[in-house]
């Protein structure tokens, strides 16, 4: 086969070539007629020129309107049929060429369009564009499968063109229309016009795929996520306006001259009447240069705070996002700004936390990072930054935590300074003991950060051990109790988020306390009096140790009324009020029965719990019912007891009884009503064993206070408050104080009981020193191990007070024991701590009148104690007397027996006696024994233990019986004090005024 395409042949529909009509005529141009050119046969018998003008516009309006309604129609119906609907061009042409209509016009038709390959060459008498004749003609013609498609398209895409053009003519020029297909061939004269053939749809449909594909739209879910180009664009603009931003507050914000911290205002803090209390105006600060501080020093600082300080601007993204991070996964709460930025809020700006000083900072920052060397921040910083002690700048914080200038710090003095910088009341160790750890792993951190950056070798890092700083910090105005007091009166503002540290540095507060000028001035006196005059620090070293802290509380009001906190502030940093490191002792034991009575609580044999319930107070007898291990406590000077009631266990204070009650009511019980009486749920060591019982706790003595006003309070805890109102910058009410609620935590007859066994404890136990306030008391007494601490806690319906004396070396801040202190052999609660609240006390409620306490016992608590049914000797008792204790493994006397014994004389021995001495199991008294204090014992003698005379008021028959009643035992207290003793083995009942 040729590679020459045959010669088409027409077929039906399509016109073949006239040889009249000039071949090639210019776009546009209609053909002339020639004189002998026979003219075509029009519908109708019309001939060329013989119609009528008006019949002829008339025919050509009227196929016009036609053929755009139903143009119009079809296209409504496409759109319906097909979607995505086509561009409005492309519909119309198809349209245009796929109309079959009629021609009306006289002269031939011509097309100014360029031809695409496969249509008739130019110069045809007619140029028609009828698309699908012509395409099914060529294609139906050409006999190669490989071309058909191509030519297809080809043709197609001519025949939509040639539509558009042919519209767009007809239009244009009247006689022709667009889109004409002729029935019949044209030129030929007298033919009948022919109906075109009907649209192709494949065709139509092959233009259609010529044309790309509009995009589909996203359905269901999709439609919620934005695309590329949204996000893209998104992203574009907010780039534009954070520049913008940027742009417009560097040029808005400019660097402010110093702000008040320079300058700062003072607080003034006053007592409840309105007088001045103390004014914290005097600014502990002294301005160095940086070459006067320690590059050791300076290398802690930026470890602490930024390592990165002299390579990075003045802001650093990356600390801020890390500081972030860190804060959000609980590695501590970081501020991420950099020295340049803490340096400006410290010199430039307020402390507020705010927005807009927050933006100010930054801005500041990067502008002060352009005029000022490294080195100027850094000694601006140095030198405005807050240490805590009241000290700002480093050479403040040098003389107050160490008493050395700021530029002979060693590494291991400025790694705790740098410490300090993010914590400075927190992470004191002197005056908060219990957050040492915490202060030491910043410590540590500091010194591993100088490693990590080579300011540090390793092997010097490992030699530096904790420096511990002073005790005493320089005078600033804080001498005496004023210290104390503003050191309180600031830490419940912290603790309970009423401002903040960086607030109240920032000045201008006008704080009213809670404490009263008369009361704080006797307690001074109390102590000063007891105490300190009884002092001779040149000739007894111990003396030196001797402290001592006391707080008084409304038990109405929950108000702190007034504070002891030690020798001098500004000798003794810690306050003696409220710290938390020195045992409790026996001050606990009250919470243990009151825990009892609150929960119902029975013994080991099922007998309830009340002052006259019997318990054995042997010494060191294991506890029972314990699961824990085996626990048993000693008593206080190894004395041994015997059965003895509740109220006498507490009047002479025996552990091994009360450690029986706190298994016997549960450990834990014990510990949930000490919290609710108002010691703090995290005071150190208060752990559910039976050791709770014997005061391990440390609970301070404002806590104490607290827990003893809420007994005094029938039951009712108010949280301890100690300011009174707050005004800044004369505004009152500008500060809001938290509201003081109260609760019954413990119901009013487990207060009110508790209340009268500690009235015994005052009348006959070992706290009658308190007797001298000259009013109703009920208290108890307490002394840490190793006489490290002796305590006293006692209340009157008006007013609950504890006081402390501790042991304390001056110098290292170690516990010491106050043997020997004050010339005496030991100091217990009963003496210097009852004696200084019986004194103040007496001078605080001076010119109020006394009244009693109006109690509601618990059921049984007033009746006379009955004899214990079935004693037996208990697991790992002597069977013997100890140090003058009531008769241990050999019975319990009765009643009508006398239950005092001499403090001190003879060991005993025997079997168990009853009413009318007749041994029951016929053993033996050993007579004759040895006496530890008091000489020897005669049967049917006399015992001098210098205590009081003891008449056993009948003799002693080998084998026989006892005669011991009618005589009555005087014997010294154990505890401070005469304890008289009590007759006929009953107890005195717990009094209902």
């Amino acid at each position: 086969m040729s590679d020459q395409p045959e010669p088409q042949q027409p077929t039906q529909g399509s016109a073949p070539r006239r040889p009249d009509v000039e071949p090639d005529l210019e776009p546009g141009a209609q053909p002339e007629a020639t004189p002998d050119a026979e003219p075509e046969a029009r519908p109708g018998g019309v001939q060329p020129g013989a119609e009528p003008a008006e019949a002829r516009d008339q025919t050509r309006d009227e196929t016009r309107d036609e053929a755009r309604d139903e143009t119009r129609e079809k296209a409504r119906d496409e759109a319906r049929d097909e979607a995505p609907a086509e561009e409005p061009e492309e519909r119309t042409a198809v349209l245009r060429v796929t109309r079959p209509e009629v021609r009306t016009a006289a002269q031939p038709v011509t097309r100014p369009e360029a031809k695409p390959e496969g249509q008739a060459p130019a110069g045809a008498p007619e140029a028609r564009t009828v698309a699908q004749p012509v395409a099914q003609a060529v294609v139906g013609a050409d006999a190669r499968p490989d071309r058909r498609a191509a030519l297809r398209a080809s043709l197609q895409a001519a025949a939509v063109q040639a539509g558009a053009q042919a519209g767009a003519q007809a239009e244009a020029q009247p006689g022709v229309h667009a889109g004409v297909a002729a029935a019949g061939i044209p030129g030929q004269p007298g033919a009948p016009a022919q109906p075109a053939q009907p649209a192709q749809p494949e065709i139509a449909q092959e233009g259609k795929k010529a044309k790309k594909a509009k995009r589909p739209r996203r359905k269901g879910w999709r439609r919620l996520i934005p695309t590329w180009r949204f996000l893209l664009g998104a992203f574009l603009l907010s780039m534009l306006l954070v520049m913008g931003l940027f742009a417009l507050g560097y040029y808005m914000v400019h660097i402010p001259a110093a702000n008040a911290a320079a300058i700062k205002q003072s607080n003034v803090y006053l007592y409840a009447d309105g007088s001045q209390l103390a004014r914290d105006g005097e600014v502990n600060r002294e301005n160095v240069t940086l070459g006067q501080i320690s590059k050791d020093a300076q290398h802690a600082v930026l470890a602490a705070e930024d390592r990165d300080f002299y390579t990075e601007s003045a802001i650093d993204p990356k600390a801020m996002i890390r500081a972030a991070w860190n804060t959000v996964t609980g590695k501590g709460k970081q501020s991420g700004s950099t020295i340049t930025q803490q340096y400006v809020k410290n010199y430039y700006l307020a402390q507020e936390q705010t927005v807009t000083r927050k933006v100010k900072e930054f801005f500041i920052s990067i502008k002060l990072d352009r005029v000022k060397s490294k080195d100027q921040i850094l000694e601006g910083y140095l030198n405005t930054s807050y240490f805590g002690r009241n000290s700002y700048g480093e050479q403040a914080a040098a003389q107050a935590y160490y008493g050395v200038d700021a530029v002979d710090l060693t590494p291991g003095q400025g790694a705790y300074l740098a410490a300090l910088l993010n914590a400075p009341s927190e992470y004191d160790v002197i005056a908060h003991p219990e957050n040492k750890q915490a202060a030491l792993a910043r410590w540590n951190y500091v010194l591993d950060g100088m490693v990590k950056q080579g300011w540090l070798t390793e092997s010097a890092r490992k030699a530096i051990t904790f420096p511990e700083p002073k005790q005493s910090i320089v005078s600033t105005g804080m001498s005496g109790q004023r210290g104390y007091l503003v050191k309180a009166v600031n830490d419940y503002l912290f603790d309970n988020k009423i401002l903040t540290e960086d607030q109240l540095q920032a000045g201008g507060y006008r704080i009213t306390t809670t404490l009263q000028k008369s009361k704080q001035d006797a307690f001074v006196k109390a102590v000063n009096d007891k105490v300190m005059k009884n002092l001779d620090k040149k000739n007894n070293k111990v003396d030196n140790y001797v402290r001592a802290g006391g707080v008084s509380i409304d038990p109405a009001s929950g108000k702190v009324v007034a504070m002891y906190g030690g020798i001098d502030y500004t000798k003794q940093y810690v306050n003696n009020a409220t710290r938390r490191d020195y045992q409790d002792g026996s001050t606990f034991k009250p919470f243990v029965f009151t825990s009892a009575v609150q929960n119902g609580s029975v013994t080991q044999d099922g007998q309830p719990i009340t002052p006259n319930t019997y318990y054995d107070g042997t010494n060191k007898r294991p506890v029972q019912g314990w699961n824990g291990g085996e626990y048993a406590p000693e008593n206080e000077d190894q004395g041994s007891y015997g059965q003895i009631t509740v109220r006498t266990a507490t009047n002479k204070s025996v552990n091994s009884v009360y450690a029986q009650m706190a298994v016997d009511v549960g450990p834990s019980k014990v510990k949930q009503t000490a919290i609710d009486l108002g010691l703090p749920s995290d005071t150190p060591d208060l752990n559910p064993y039976p050791s709770i019982a014997l005061g391990t706790s440390t609970a301070s003595v404002l806590d104490m206070a607290e827990a003893y006003a809420t007994l005094a309070n029938h039951g009712r805890h108010g949280t301890y408050t100690i300011v009174e109102e707050i005004t800044k910058d004369g505004e009152e009410g500008a500060v809001a104080l938290p509201k003081q609620k109260t609760k019954q935590v413990v119901s009013r007859e487990a207060a009110d009981t508790t209340t009268a066994v500690l009235q015994s404890v005052v009348e006959e136990g070992t706290a009658t020193a308190a007797q001298e306030a000259d009013r109703p008391v009920a208290g108890k007494t307490g002394t840490a191990e190793e006489d490290t601490a002796a305590w006293f806690a006692g209340y009157t319906p008006d007013l609950a007070t504890v006081v402390s004396v501790m042991g304390q070396d001056p110098e290292t801040g170690k516990h010491k024991s106050l043997y020997g202190a004050m010339g005496l052999e030991r100091v217990n609660g009963g003496g210097a701590p009852a004696e200084i609240w019986a004194q103040f006390t007496k001078d605080a409620l001076k010119g109020k009148a006394a009244k009693d306490f109006d109690l509601q016992l618990q059921d049984g608590a007033d009746e006379a104690p009955l004899p214990p049914a079935n004693p037996s000797p208990e697991p790992g008792t002597d069977a013997g007397q100890d140090n003058g204790g009531a008769t241990t493994g050999g019975g319990q006397a009765t009643p009508s027996a006398p239950t005092g014994t001499p403090t001190t004389g003879g060991t005993t021995t025997g079997g168990p006696t009853t009413t009318g001495g007749t041994p029951t199991t016929g053993g033996t008294t050993n007579t004759g024994g040895t006496t530890t204090t008091g000489g020897t014992t005669n049967t049917g003698g006399t015992t001098d233990t210098g205590g009081g005379t003891t008449d056993t008021g009948g003799t002693t028959d080998t084998g026989g019986t006892t005669d011991t009643g009618g005589g009555t035992t005087d014997t010294g207290g154990t505890d401070g004090g005469t304890t008289p003793g009590a007759t006929g083995g009953a107890l005195l009942p717990a009094r209902r005024n």
